[in-house]
């Protein structure tokens, strides 16, 4: 299921005056279940849940669901917010992970959570996949989605 079929605001709605917000900026709510595959097209899992750090403001994670059998044996992963790419052609996240990593990479059930805040758990995660740790005050994530532009920018480039 898409974040477009989540949209119970219609925010993401174009009716040609109102453009509404995303995919530049999105709800929450709306990413909870996304599909997140990587590039060579295996479905890594769904998010599950996203982790913002209250102090200051920012997303730190996404919780991917992956592996089990009909929600069972599920394993748990924290992925930097940062190494994951909105894929707006396809309605889903691309996450640059093998699928064999990534059953590797350090995970956990929902009966126990890791201590997220922590500084060494964080280093563990991000040198995992790659990233800088969203506290990082010299990072500035670039990022932006897949080939995005808004319907009033394609008119003018016309």
């Amino acid at each position: 299921m898409s974040y477009e079929d989540r949209d119970t605001y219609g925010m993401y709605k174009s009716d040609g005056k109102n453009e509404g917000p995303g995919p530049r900026l999105m709800g929450a709510d709306t990413l909870i279940g996304e599909d997140v595959y990587n590039r060579k097209d295996e479905d890594l899992g769904d998010i599950k849940e996203i982790m913002l750090d209250m102090n200051n403001g920012k997303i730190a994670y996404a919780v991917l669901s992956f592996g089990g059998f009909m929600g069972m044996g599920d394993k748990l992963f924290a992925v930097p917010w940062s190494a994951l790419k909105l894929d707006t052609e396809n309605k889903r996240f691309i996450l640059d992970v093998d699928k064999k990593r990534l059953d590797s990479a350090p995970g956990f059930d929902k009966d126990n959570w890791p201590d997220m805040a922590d500084p060494s758990w964080q280093n563990t995660i991000n040198a995992y996949y790659g990233t800088k740790t969203y506290t990082d005050t010299s990072y500035a994530d670039t990022k932006s989605t897949k080939d995005y532009t808004t319907p009033a920018q394609k008119t003018t480039k016309e």
